[in-house]
Formats: structure tokens, C-alpha cells, sequence
């Protein structure tokens, strides 16, 4: 997905992470640590199941991304991780509150890096939603809150 500015209120807390080289991350990604980098949602092992992979990345969710690493480029970015962002969703109501987590794609088998659902528990979240989407729609604002660095939602696993 193209970078795609997301941040849309509130404070964002940013830290900076360096990026390997083999790694590209855009502008809105939701993006996690791995051996001290920052890596896109996407490129998160698969763990088997969608709740699987949302756990997983829900232990180690830094924020979103402020700013790109095209590939090739191991210059440190800028990522959030507090505020509320505008994420595409998949298309349903969400109620103030409700829980959010990454997506997983169509194949089953990676997160989307800028895709989230409602999700049942904390252990699977990233946020929460800020403001309520009735009717269904494609669109809600999430209140992300890094489980890296702030202790974001999550229960005991």
C-alpha cells in the first residue's frame, strides 16, 4: 500500500527505529520490533491462525509508521505510538471502545500492514476504536496505544 499519512489526533509519542535494508516500510504502516528493527505488519512469520498472528504482532506492536524506509535504506524513522489514526477496516459497525487489531489478507497467511478489524480480546489489539462507525463502513478511527513501549491493551495470554 502506498504511504498514506493516517495519524489523524492526539499525541504521538514517536521513537525511532533503525530499518534493515531488505525491509520497506510506507508512510501508515503498522509496525512491530524484531531483533531491534522495525518491521511492517506483513512480513510477521505465520503463526497459523489470523488470531495467531494478531497475538504475535500484538507482543511485539510498536505504532505506525511516520515516515517511509524504501528497501535499500537503513535510516532510522519516526513511528507513533500513541494517537488516533485513520485505518481501512474490514466493512462493519464498531462501537467506541471495541477492540482493534491488524487484518489478516485474503490468502490467510500474512497481517495487512494497514488494514485492522475488531477483535475479541486485548491479547489480540492494538488499540482501541475512537470514535463509532454506524452504519458498516470501511474506515474507523483507532486510538493506538504500543504494547513495546506504553503496555497498549493486552491481557494475560
Amino acid at each position: 500500500m502506498a504511504n498514506n499519512m493516517r495519524w489523524r489526533y492526539g499525541d504521538t509519542n514517536p521513537v525511532t527505529l533503525p530499518v534493515s535494508s531488505s525491509t520497506a516500510i510506507d508512510i501508515g504502516d503498522l509496525v512491530f520490533v524484531n531483533g531491534g528493527t522495525a518491521v511492517p505488519a506483513s512480513d510477521l512469520s505465520d503463526a497459523g491462525t489470523e488470531s495467531s498472528n494478531q497475538e504475535a504482532f500484538h507482543d511485539a506492536f510498536v505504532g505506525v509508521a511516520m515516515q517511509c524506509s524504501p528497501a535499500g535504506s537503513t535510516d532510522p524513522i519516526r513511528i507513533a505510538t500513541t494517537g488516533v489514526f485513520e485505518f481501512d477496516a474490514t466493512s462493519a459497525t464498531y462501537a467506541v471502545g471495541a477492540l482493534i487489531g491488524p487484518d489478516e489478507d485474503a490468502t490467510g497467511v500474512q497481517l495487512e500492514n494497514q488494514v485492522v478489524t475488531e477483535v475479541a480480546t486485548a491479547n489480540l489489539a492494538i488499540g482501541r476504536c475512537a470514535k463509532a462507525v454506524d452504519p458498516a463502513a470501511t474506515r474507523v478511527l483507532v486510538d493506538i496505544v504500543s504494547t513495546v513501549l506504553k503496555g497498549g491493551p493486552q491481557a494475560a495470554a
